[in-house]
């Protein structure tokens, strides 16, 4: 399945069509400050991260979908699995343009990736980084009934490192 659909957002595989979009949004201080060492990027650095996710799925058949608002057709951001830096295990990622911040988006698409990577990809736990001071982040995680774990370090950072089995999604899910 290379599409997934929630009642606001279209979730679909990235192509080089979204490289000025991506290049905009990635190149905002603000919506990349907590991303990695965090800071802008520019547009070849989002035209790499656009070939990275492209390769991610060849490799594995899952990967970081681009997502869109379904009310405008527009690219919004990013939502989806991969594997946590340099390890077997599968990650929850998501960034989205500052303007669709503070809207519940960010849960609808990372609850939808869960979903997926549960049912479809049958992985038995998932899990979730964010530098702590990204309270934003780890609030969505929370939402989706991820529990805390610890703190590590990933993508040359420190993280708080957010975790949620398979029987726990459908139990929190039902509610």
């Amino acid at each position: 399945m290379e599409e997934l659909e929630t009642s606001r957002l279209r979730l679909r595989k990235f192509n080089l069509e979204d490289l000025d979009t991506l290049g905009r949004i990635v190149s905002d201080p603000e919506v990349m400050k907590y991303i990695g060492v965090g800071g802008a990027r520019d547009l070849q650095s989002a035209e790499k991260t656009i070939k990275t996710i492209c390769s991610h799925w060849d490799k594995y058949g899952f990967g970081i979908w681009a997502v869109e608002e379904k009310a405008s057709g527009k690219l919004i951001g990013w939502c989806g699995l991969q594997h946590l830096d340099k390890t077997p295990v599968v990650e929850v990622a998501y960034l989205l343009d500052s303007p669709y911040w503070r809207q519940g988006l960010a849960t609808e698409a990372a609850r939808a990736a869960l979903r997926y990577g549960f049912e479809n990809l049958e992985v038995d736990h998932i899990v979730a980084v964010a530098r702590p001071e990204n309270v934003g982040s780890y609030r969505v995680m929370e939402k989706l009934g991820m529990q805390y774990e610890r703190a590590a370090q990933f993508y040359g950072v420190e993280v708080v490192y957010y975790a949620i089995k398979r029987e726990e999604f459908y139990e929190v899910s039902s509610r």
